[in-house]
């Protein structure tokens, strides 16, 4: 049977195939992934392991052949976009596309995110994620420092949730990200919390909302409740495609608990997976100060202008909601020791 066929009666794009052999305690694995409609294999994998690390609860060979996968899957329908005329091509690789580019915080990225985002909400007008997806692409456009006008970009972020919402009430994903709107740009954590709280009860699974309202109480403090909150959605979405959000949010949640080691390890592992993500630079630079490194956090501190030239001590405290709790005062000194201008 062809992968053609296999893919017409699973509605699959893809298919992965495999086989195994076993040697007593040995087991050889090869995979591969291939394209349902011609047949084309764009990722292959041969591993060998001892059985029981592959039957267990928890095998780190099945997560980094998933992560593989999903990264092939990913590079493939971004190529197209590359390649296609935007009217020939399916929503979900519009879709992919724009999220593998919206989170490489790539100014050239970020703004063909916004182009293929704008083209889905053009051909789903009813349709509630990309409306959702477009008002997270301003959100993170403030909190990188790139937004010409934070006050438009939040007008316009609040106008997209709004939409998703009304298309459905229900959509978890539209009220997590309608959550970090009013978190993060429009400062109002009591209508946020309520978002959150509204997502987790739709679906207990929504990875997004319980890491965005762990957030929401690292900028409040309460630091036992964010780290409980970020864990968990790590634990929810342990292949997620943008692992370095999650990675870094849940660093900040660390930072309010006082756990500081921790904190600059999720904000190391962030980094390796992105390296231009203002707020991990901003996560890690204030836990090396807290830690008395304070060689590495003036260097942090320089890669972050780099990045971010305009940022002050006052534009951060503008822009955090943690501004009016103490844990914006102590960050933000923390920052201005480690060299961030005043």
């Amino acid at each position: 049977m062809t992968t053609e066929i296999i893919g017409a009666h699973l509605k699959a794009n893809y298919i992965i195939t495999g086989s195994y052999v076993v040697e007593g305690e040995d087991i050889s694995l090869q995979a591969e992934l291939a394209e349902a409609k011609s047949g084309r294999i764009i990722w292959a994998d041969s591993v060998k392991s001892r059985v029981q690390n592959l039957i267990g609860s928890h095998s780190e060979i099945i997560d980094d052949m998933v992560y593989e996968v999903r990264s092939a899957i990913a590079v493939r329908e971004l190529r197209r976009v590359h390649t296609q005329a935007l009217p020939s091509l399916q929503s979900y690789t519009l879709l992919m596309a724009a999220l593998t580019l919206m989170h490489r915080m790539s100014p050239r990225d970020f703004d063909e995110a916004r182009h293929l985002l704008l083209t889905l909400t053009d051909r789903n007008r009813r349709e509630p994620l990309p409306q959702a997806w477009l008002a997270k692409w301003h959100v993170l456009r403030v909190q990188q420092g790139w937004s010409p006008d934070p006050r438009q970009d939040a007008s316009e972020a609040l106008q997209c949730t709004r939409r998703a919402l009304s298309s459905d009430p229900d959509c978890s994903l539209a009220l997590a990200v309608d959550g970090i709107v009013h978190t993060t740009l429009l400062k109002r954590l009591d209508i946020a919390s309520e978002r959150y709280d509204k997502a987790i009860l739709s679906n207990p699974n929504e990875s997004l909302a319980w890491l965005l309202r762990g957030t929401m109480y690292a900028f409040m403090g309460q630091g036992s409740r964010a780290m409980a909150d970020t864990q968990w959605a790590l634990r929810l979405s342990p292949f997620d495609p943008h692992r370095h959000f999650y990675e870094s949010l849940a660093g900040t949640a660390c930072l309010a608990a006082g756990q500081y080691e921790r904190a600059l390890r999720h904000g190391q592992r962030s980094l390796m997976a992105n390296k231009t993500h203002t707020s991990t630079l901003r996560v890690i630079a204030i836990a090396q100060w807290r830690l008395g490194y304070a060689d590495d956090a003036r260097q942090t501190v320089a890669k972050l202008l780099k990045l971010d030239p305009g940022l002050t001590v006052a534009r951060y405290l503008e822009r955090t909601p943690a501004a009016a709790f103490e844990t914006g005062r102590d960050w933000s000194d923390a920052l201005r020791q480690a060299g961030l201008p005043s």
